[in-house]
C-alpha cells in the first residue's frame, strides 16, 4: 500500500492509513498464550512460596493495593455503587457498548485535557482493560496479513492476545539510559506496508516512565507518515509524580488517530470492579471511516459486558471523587518509590536505570554473574519466592530477560520489609572469592 497521502491542510488522507476491516481468522490458541501469561508466571512463583513460613508473603510482583487501607477507594465511590445498586433499576443486560449516561459522562471526563470533544459514541465500555486490549487486538487482527509494533519490555496481555488471533507482533525498544523513551528512530525500520498499529503505555508499566509532550508528539508524527494507528495504554492515566506532567496520547489526535485503553482499576484502587474504556480519539473520523469503531461496536455486542450497576454508578464516580483522594494516593505513591529508588541503590548486584516518575512499578536488571546458584530471572524471583516468601515479576514475561518487575504500590513498613529480604537473599547467594573479575 501506497504511504499516507496527506491532503492540502496537512491532515491524513482516509485511503493511506493501514487498518480497517479485513476478514476474520481462527483463533491461534496454543503454547504462546501460554508462554506469555503473566498469570501463569506468578501461580509459578507463588508455588514456591513455603506454605507455612513464619512470616507474610510480600505482594511486590503486582499492581493492586487495595488490601492494604491506606489505598481504599474513597467512601463516595464506594457509596456511588451501593445507591445505583439498591435502586433496583440497574439489575439488566446493558448496550454492547454501554450505558449512554456511562458514556457521556466519560466523553465529557476525558475532553477535560484534550483541545477537542469527545462525544458519547467515540466511547466504548469494557470489563476492565483486559477484555479492551482483547477488542482492539482481535479487530486489528481482522486484517490479513497485519502486524503491530509492540515495546520491549510491555506489559505481555497484549502479546498473548496477538498470538490468540495470529497477529504478527514486532518489537521496538524502550531506552534506559533515557528514561525508558521509545527508540522512535526504529519504527520506521520494523514497519512495512502491513503494519497497522504501535502501541505506547503511558504511564508505563513495567517501567515507571512519563513522556515529554516532546516525545509524545514525534511518536505522533512518525505513525502519522507510516500511517498506523497508536494504541495508547492509559490505565495509570494521572498517576504521576515525578518532574513530567501526564500527557494524554489523544492530544495528538489529529496527528495520528489514537484509541486509548484506560480504565478505573489502578487511579481509583479498584481492579476488582472490572470497568474499562476504549476512547476513540480521532478528530478527522478515520477510525470511522476505517471502520475500525464499527468492528469494535461488533465485537462488543457479542462479548461480555462490565457489571451494569458499576456503569450506572460512573457518572457519579467522576463528578464526585475529591481531589484530596487523588493527592493522597500520588502521596504515597511518591513516598513509596522513593524509598524503593533509595533502598535497591545500595544493592551491589542490581542496576535501576531510572527513577520511577509514574505508574506503580520500576524495572531492575539482575547481575547474575555476583549471585551463586541463580540461573536467570525466573529461576531467581523462585527462589527469592521460596526462601524469603517475596514475589517479584521476572522480566521475561515482559520481554526483558534476567530484570525484574518491583511494584512499590505497598505500604511503606512492607515494602521497607521486602527490600531488606531481597538483600538479605543476595547475601546469602552472593559469590565468593571474586576478586578483579576472577
Amino acid at each position: 500500500m501506497a504511504p499516507t497521502q496527506l491532503n492540502g491542510n496537512g491532515h491524513a488522507a482516509n485511503q493511506g492509513w493501514r487498518f480497517g476491516r479485513g476478514s476474520s481468522k481462527e483463533d491461534a490458541m496454543g503454547a504462546d498464550g501460554d508462554k506469555l501469561s503473566i498469570r501463569a508466571i506468578r501461580f509459578k512463583i507463588m508455588a514456591s512460596v513455603e506454605e507455612r513460613g513464619p512470616r507474610p508473603v510480600l505482594p511486590l510482583a503486582h499492581g493492586d493495593p487495595s488490601v492494604f487501607p491506606e489505598f481504599r477507594t474513597p467512601v463516595e465511590v464506594e457509596d456511588a455503587v451501593a445507591a445505583t445498586l439498591r435502586t433496583g433499576e440497574f439489575n439488566c443486560y446493558p448496550a454492547g457498548v454501554g450505558l449512554p449516561a456511562a458514556r457521556r459522562a466519560l466523553a465529557e471526563h476525558l475532553s477535560q485535557d484534550l483541545p477537542y470533544k469527545l462525544s458519547s459514541d467515540d466511547i466504548f465500555l469494557t470489563a476492565g482493560g483486559t477484555q479492551a486490549i482483547d477488542v482492539v487486538i482481535s479487530v486489528l487482527a481482522q486484517q490479513p496479513g497485519a502486524n503491530i509494533l509492540l515495546p520491549k519490555p510491555g506489559y505481555p496481555n497484549y502479546e498473548a492476545r496477538a498470538a490468540l488471533n495470529s497477529l504478527e507482533v514486532r518489537h521496538f525498544d524502550l531506552v534506559p539510559e533515557r528514561g525508558w523513551e521509545i527508540d522512535v528512530d526504529s519504527l520506521e525500520s520494523i514497519a512495512d506496508e502491513n503494519t497497522t498499529a504501535m502501541l505506547l503505555i503511558n504511564p508505563n508499566n513495567p517501567c515507571g516512565s512519563v513522556y515529554s509532550h516532546q516525545h509524545l508528539a514525534k511518536v505522533a508524527e512518525v505513525a502519522r507518515k507510516l500511517g498506523i494507528l497508536i494504541i495508547s495504554d492509559e490505565v495509570y492515566g494521572n498517576l504521576v509524580f515525578g518532574s513530567s506532567p501526564f500527557i494524554p496520547m489523544a492530544v495528538f489526535g489529529h496527528i495520528a488517530p489514537v484509541l486509548t485503553i484506560g480504565s478505573l482499576s489502578k487511579r481509583w484502587i479498584v481492579p476488582g470492579w472490572r470497568l474499562g474504556w476504549v476512547a476513540a480519539c480521532d478528530p478527522h473520523k478515520i477510525l470511522q471511516k476505517t471502520k475500525i469503531t464499527t468492528s469494535i461496536t461488533n465485537f462488543l455486542n457479542v462479548s461480555t459486558d462490565p457489571a451494569t450497576f458499576i456503569q450506572a454508578a460512573l457518572p457519579n464516580i467522576l463528578e464526585n471523587t475529591k481531589e484530596d483522594f487523588f493527592n493522597r494516593i500520588l502521596d504515597l505513591l511518591k513516598e513509596s518509590s522513593e524509598i524503593c529508588y533509595r533502598e535497591i541503590k545500595d544493592i551491589t548486584w542490581v542496576t535501576c536505570p531510572h527513577k520511577p516518575e509514574g505508574s506503580m512499578f520500576v524495572m531492575v536488571k539482575l547481575n547474575l554473574y555476583l549471585l551463586e546458584g541463580i540461573y536467570d530471572d525466573i529461576d531467581f524471583c523462585c527462589q527469592l519466592a521460596k526462601e524469603e516468601s517475596v514475589v517479584l515479576c521476572p522480566g521475561s514475561v515482559l520481554g526483558m530477560e534476567n530484570w525484574v518487575r518491583i511494584t512499590f504500590a505497598i505500604d511503606s513498613a512492607s515494602l521497607l520489609d521486602g527490600l531488606k529480604r531481597i538483600k538479605s537473599f543476595g547475601e546469602r547467594h552472593k559469590k565468593k572469592n571474586l576478586l578483579n573479575g576472577f
